[in-house]
């Protein structure tokens, strides 16, 4: 039953995606696309692009999408449930603990060890993308014949921007998209293969 599915593969989104935010696209990857086979990887691209603009948390905004795309709204509001609910659980019994135990050197101890796990989620996550987008592909299935030379341009234009002029992450959205567009309508070259 596909309702059965979607909740607890969202359930483990839920549960195992700490650090939230992009710390979650391996995970959600891994299980929407990989495990699963809901989505191709290309659609998972678009998938972040649009939980990544719309707001709240991409995991949410994932399991809604994934929800929606294959059960209607009855599957999108059973896939958000399953995200939403370790969190919610989870939240309820640390704050419990947290505000009974929250003056012992352990406690401090514990929140300091789990930093290093979550910058380097956050970092997979950042390297997955930045090989989507540069060769729409995964690490494992990289070829240097599908290297993106717009995408490249574009990233390093909007770092740069990004950097030295301090421009805003909405700007930089909206223009690399423009940009983008007019750059594939020019040179003709396919936007995803």
């Amino acid at each position: 039953m596909i309702y059965l599915r979607l909740f607890t593969a969202f359930l483990q989104i839920g549960l195992f995606s700490f650090g939230g935010g992009y710390a979650a696209v391996p995970l959600i990857q891994n299980l929407i696309v990989e495990k699963n086979q809901w989505l191709e990887m290309s659609q998972f691209a678009d998938l972040i692009t649009i939980a990544e603009m719309t707001p709240g948390p991409i995991a949410v905004n994932s399991a809604t999408f994934v929800g929606q795309q294959l059960a209607g709204l009855p599957g999108a509001i059973v896939s958000t449930l399953g995200c939403i609910l370790p969190s919610f659980i989870i939240v309820l019994i640390l704050s419990y603990f947290y505000m009974k135990y929250r003056s012992l050197k352990t406690m401090q101890g514990i929140l300091t060890g789990l930093r290093p796990a979550i910058v380097a989620m956050i970092a997979s996550a950042a390297l997955s993308l930045l090989l989507l987008a540069l060769f729409n592909s995964s690490l494992g299935d990289i070829h240097l014949s599908d290297f993106r030379v717009i995408e490249c341009g574009l990233f390093v234009i909007s770092l740069f921007l990004i950097r030295k002029f301090k421009v805003g992450p909405i700007p930089i959205i909206f223009g690399s998209g423009i940009i983008g567009t007019i750059l594939y309508l020019i040179t003709g070259l396919p936007i995803a293969k």
